[in-house]
């Protein structure tokens, strides 16, 4: 890669480096400003996402995760002499399944992340989401509890430790009998840079197959020879700081020989996938048409990737 190309990324990195880990920018986080944790959900409104095989906004993912079918449990998993509790979710399918990690935003691991591991299962994944403050925060916090409390604490996280709890999740869920030993990763906003990063971490494994990132920023330029799996990333048209780092990025995955395929959604705002709806129940409309397109994508690449 050229001096160049490193370049780029690096610029583009420290551009974004306060986008997901800190709240300084309304302008950077006006999807995480919608947080709706007390919004009566439309009936009407889920029943057309969850027909339409999309994951419910955070003002419906409650309802949505207390009326699902499919079977899904909080479980403790050993990580060398420490553990952390995650919630797993399975789909109603016959044959073994390809396993999905869900890394969640700064918030932790909120309701409307459980309803995301939901749909997971629903599009035929063992789906597990861990939750990363396991010892800093309370478990089964409501909504707003988290929202107060999760950017402050994530910001106390030591990334390889992350990266550990990751790996033990991803080896839990593929040791179930229903699984295959087969994992990508998702993330969202902090989660997103995780997972873009794990892909890193990950390297050349063979249980290894794809990595998701939705408005997360890359790994540092000298981490990105280390990615191998496929990186698809998906990004808010008005998420300027975080759309910054997609040129250097695309730039230095081509020249590494990498696969990296992106979409910036226009108009959509950071933490679109989540956002659909306003604190009043209204339709944020470009949220929800990146919404429309994001998430079948994400459903190909790792049906493609992991199947």
């Amino acid at each position: 890669m050229t001096r160049f190309r490193l370049a780029l990324v690096a610029i583009s990195t420290a551009l974004a480096a306060t986008a997901c880990a800190h709240h300084a920018g309304a302008d950077d986080h006006a999807g995480h400003d919608s947080m709706p944790a007390s919004t009566t959900p439309s009936a009407s409104r889920d029943a057309a996402q969850q027909a339409a095989g999309l994951p419910a906004g955070a003002a419906d993912a409650q309802s949505r995760l207390a009326n699902s079918p499919r079977h899904g449990e909080w479980v403790v998993v050993k990580v060398g002499s420490d553990s952390v509790r995650a919630w797993i979710v399975y789909p109603q399918v016959s044959t073994k399944a390809p396993v999905v990690v869900v890394v969640h935003e700064i918030f932790g691991l909120s309701s409307w992340v459980r309803g995301v591991a939901d749909q997971l299962a629903a599009d035929g994944f063992i789906a597990i989401a861990p939750d990363l403050l396991t010892g800093k925060i309370a478990p089964n916090l409501d909504d707003s509890t988290l929202k107060m409390q999760g950017p402050a604490l994530i910001s106390t996280l030591d990334a390889a430790d992350v990266q550990k709890k990751l790996d033990a999740v991803a080896q839990y869920a593929m040791s179930q009998p229903a699984a295959e030993k087969k994992y990508g990763i998702v993330g969202y906003c902090w989660g997103g840079g995780v997972s873009f990063a794990h892909a890193a971490h990950a390297g050349t494994s063979p249980e290894f197959g794809a990595s998701v990132v939705y408005y997360g920023t890359p790994p540092s330029a000298d981490q990105l020879p280390n990615v191998h799996a496929p990186v698809l990333g998906l990004y808010g048209g008005t998420d300027a700081r975080i759309a910054l780092t997609v040129p250097g990025t695309d730039s230095a995955m081509k020249a590494l020989g990498r696969t990296y395929e992106h979409t910036i959604f226009p108009g959509a705002a950071h933490g679109f996938l989540r956002a659909q709806t306003q604190d009043d129940g209204s339709i944020m409309q470009a949220n929800l048409d990146a919404t429309k397109q994001a998430w079948p994508a994400t459903i190909a690449w790792f049906r493609k990737y992991l199947k």
